[in-house]
């Protein structure tokens, strides 16, 4: 699946990388980044889903 990240809705809080450290990464400015543009860990969907602000994308 193609990971995208809204860095206008992104708040930084954390919390995909929490669940999903594998894929996902803070970048200097406190955002979220995808780590590959491809993600096929099971916990890129968990990252989603537990987004606050719905700030990522699977396609």
């Amino acid at each position: 699946m193609k990971v995208e990240i809204d860095k206008e809705k992104c708040i930084g809080c954390g919390a995909c990388v929490s669940v999903c450290p594998d894929g996902f990464e803070l970048e200097d400015n406190g955002k979220s980044h995808p780590k590959e543009e491809e993600c096929e860990l099971d916990c890129c969907e968990e990252a989603r889903d537990v987004c606050p602000v719905d700030a990522i994308k699977l396609d």
